[in-house]
Parts: C-alpha cells; structure tokens; sequence
C-alpha cells in the first residue's frame, strides 16, 4: 500500500495510525532510516531481548576481577 505523508515543519513527518499500529510503533519508539538509491526506508529498531544466566555472569565477573587483581600484584611486584 502506497501512503501520502506531508512534511510540516522541521522535517516532522507523521505516520498514519494504522501504518503505526501494523509495524507495531508508539510514541518514542526509534526508526532506523536508511537511503536506498531515491528513496528513504523506514523500519522500526526492535532490540533483541536476550536472557543472561545471572550465575554465568558473577562467575565471568569474579574471573575478570581475578585477573585484575594479579596485573596489579604483576605491576607492583615489579616495581
């Protein structure tokens, strides 16, 4: 489906509701814009949702934390 979209002032450009509703938009969400030859392509961002272990996270951060403290054992040891 081909729509009419004035642009009014400052570059605002208003989506018609059911243009919104079918891409699933609201107020505030992020559009990425992208130009493809003559024409501006918008598409809604949707970030990917991605479930974390919190387990495996404490134990990468205590490794990292490890590993830091010895650097500074390394730095100082060799002062």
């Amino acid at each position: 489906m081909v729509y009419q979209i004035k642009l009014r002032k400052k570059g605002v450009i208003i989506l018609p509701k059911d243009v919104r509703e079918k891409l699933g938009i609201r107020e505030n969400d992020i559009l990425l814009g992208e130009m493809k030859g003559g024409e501006l392509v918008l598409r809604p961002l949707k970030p990917k949702i991605v479930r974390v272990d919190p387990k495996m996270v404490e134990e990468i951060l205590k490794e990292e934390g490890e590993a830091e403290r010895r650097k500074e054992e390394e730095i100082f040891n060799d002062s």
